[in-house]
């Protein structure tokens, strides 16, 4: 599920559907995943990459396909609501510090990304009793690029071809940078009373 502002399907109640539908288990799928993917990570044959990457890539189908089935089967819940965007920053956040942890990612790369990711966390939540600021196409292509950029990262790629992941991840942090400010500037306006047609979550 687009954790950077999913809505209910059209009429649909949160709490109204069964806490464990299909969207429901693939979100706590995904949350078992995160540990298996981290451990995975860290032994050392390199067919245990190739199943981190493999385990990665599934969890990050899920996050769409949760999403796409509590819309279109009007499956939203409270559990999902909360779950889901807790899943999604773990497995991007376990795999964004355990790449550093291995040196092959820029520390401060990773945490400009969870600086920004808990900010607006954060801001979402201050600013929660004045509205709620809509997702936007930024933010759909910020999750995107992450997961593109992260998946390279993890594919065992020989040393010529490195660069392609450290552009793919220069365009997601830059994505994720904008984005953000642009959060804040709409949560600002909302905050005044303003309208808020859109924001890059």
């Amino acid at each position: 599920m687009n954790t950077d502002g999913a809505a209910s399907a059209p009429g649909s109640a949160p709490g109204s559907a069964p806490l464990w539908n299909i969207a429901n288990i693939l979100t706590a799928s995904r949350l078992v995943m995160v540990p298996l993917f981290v451990l995975f990570m860290f032994l050392e044959h390199h067919a245990w990459r190739f199943a981190a990457f493999a385990v990665f890539v599934i969890a990050a189908i899920t996050d769409r396909v949760d999403g796409e089935l509590a819309r279109k089967h009007n499956l939203v819940t409270d559990f999902g609501k909360i779950a889901d965007p807790i899943a999604d920053k773990a497995l991007t956040g376990a795999a964004l510090i355990v790449l550093s942890v291995l040196g092959e990612l820029w520390w401060w790369v990773t945490v400009a990304i969870l600086v920004r990711e808990l900010g607006i966390t954060l801001l979402r939540f201050a600013v929660i009793r004045h509205g709620v600021i809509p997702a936007s196409g930024g933010g759909k292509l910020k999750t995107v690029l992450q997961v593109v950029a992260i998946s390279v990262y993890l594919f065992p790629l020989p040393e010529p071809l490195t660069i392609i992941a450290h552009a793919a991840m220069g365009a997601a942090l830059a994505v994720t940078l904008w984005t953000g400010a642009d959060y804040v500037v709409q949560a600002v306006r909302l905050r005044g009373g303003r309208s808020t047609p859109g924001a890059a979550t």
